[in-house]
């Protein structure tokens, strides 16, 4: 499911109910705390005032701890009742061991003043530099991989990139002692792998081209060598998998940020992998099903106004869903949004991509209405240089948001 419903949570908030719909005029108080790697864990205290009659008061939904308190504020009109909600944010260490400090903001997260920037982290006060990253990934015996995830939330330099996906993604191990017998093997197995292309691959080399001809991007390296070494490596392995054009897509960041071939070759093929186990459970037309649903209940005059300009946007949520963006953003905002989301542990971020698809469209709805179907569709299959930050805070916005109708829908 691309939202996930806490029934048990939402039956417990109904036994506590003193009157089943907010009267007109009332306000709903929601404080949650949700972690921002994993949106199965959270706390959602609920608690309602205003002049007509007797509310909620209270009702508290636990499934787990929490690393991250986020809040807003947002208004909900529903059945006549003017609902206004309050979050609260606030970050906390990994151990809890500091009280948390809290920040307010109006409509949704306003991360402006703490990322001002993309590209200087000197910008914000709060923003991880290259020696703290060295700091862990440097220890001698054990590699604090909650607190690399933690960083790696906001975004990680690009020189310490490749070397952090690795732990991230689980293809390094945290204990250093392995690290050497472990990378032997690896490099054994990758030199032992038929890295010739098949008759489906040899595709692969006009694909390379017409990629590194969009992206423009120099390196010392042989990427269009490393590129077709290692999708052929992958589909010789593979024999059921048959080469699509987009694994060059999803194998670019890979290739650009990590320095070995066989560690890229090990991350490609955890995400093809991952994205066919998601996508056997779910098909792509039902994942495409959901997303416009989602589209549609939360953008409703966006998503008018693309079937009054006859846009196909479930060609664009397709591709969006099944190749994480990878063909439609930007290479440097691809590895950006990657950086959050291997921070989530146990591949949680595909559950959470519709959501920042979904914020990708809200983000950029007024330019869409300025234009007509041809240019809409240029412009979604070749998205612009976006800033991430504010978008993946958005996201966490709108699934927290559609998390807080669909309890308050449940106990009507």
């Amino acid at each position: 499911m691309l939202l996930s419903s806490p029934a048990s949570q939402a039956e417990g908030h109904r036994q506590q109910q003193q009157n089943r719909s907010p009267s007109p005029g009332s306000n709903i108080h929601i404080h949650f705390s949700a972690p921002y790697h994993n949106h199965h864990d959270s706390t959602l205290t609920v608690s309602t005032s205003g002049s007509g009659g007797s509310g909620m008061s209270g009702s508290t939904y636990h499934n787990g701890s929490s690393s991250l308190e986020t809040t807003a504020a947002l208004h909900i009109n529903n059945n006549n009742s003017h609902h206004h909600v309050h979050y609260h944010r606030s970050n906390c260490s990994s151990n809890n061991s500091s009280p948390p400090s809290s920040t307010s903001s109006t409509r949704r997260f306003n991360y402006r003043q703490q990322q001002q920037q993309q590209d200087d982290p000197a910008a914000d006060s709060g923003a991880i530099t290259v020696d703290e990253y060295k700091e862990i990934l440097s220890a001698e015996v054990w590699i604090e991989i909650p607190k690399l995830r933690e960083y790696a939330r906001h975004g990680i330099p690009r020189e310490i990139r490749g070397e952090t996906w690795l732990y991230l993604f689980g293809i390094q191990d945290a204990d250093r002692a392995k690290e050497v017998s472990t990378q032997k093997q690896r490099i054994q197995d990758f030199e032992q792998m038929d890295k010739e292309p098949s008759e489906s691959t040899k595709r692969v080399r006009g694909e390379i081209s017409r990629y590194m001809r969009k992206t423009h991007i120099e390196s010392s390296r042989d990427i269009p060598r490393l590129f077709e070494e290692i999708i052929s490596a992958y589909c010789n392995q593979n024999h059921q998998v048959e080469y699509y054009p987009a694994m060059v897509n999803l194998c670019a960041p890979f290739v650009y940020s990590i320095k070995r071939e066989w560690n890229a070759y090990l991350c490609f093929e955890k995400m093809i992998n991952i994205l066919n186990e998601h996508f056997s459970d779910e098909s792509v037309n039902e994942a495409v099903a959901k997303f416009m649903t989602l589209f549609h209940t939360y953008i409703p005059d966006l998503y008018s106004y693309f079937e009054e300009e006859e846009v196909n946007i479930k060609e664009w949520a397709a591709s969006a869903l099944q190749f994480v963006l990878s063909r439609e953003l930007t290479l440097e905002n691809t590895m950006r949004l990657w950086d959050t989301y291997f921070s989530i542990p146990d591949a949680g971020w595909i559950d959470f991509h519709p959501y920042f698809c979904l914020a990708i469209l809200k983000h950029m709805k007024e330019g869409f209405e300025d234009l007509e179907e041809s240019e809409i569709r240029t412009t979604l299959m070749r998205l612009p240089a976006l800033d991430i930050d504010q978008i993946v805070n958005e996201a966490f916005n709108i699934r927290h948001e559609i998390l807080v109708r669909q309890i308050s829908d449940d106990s009507l």
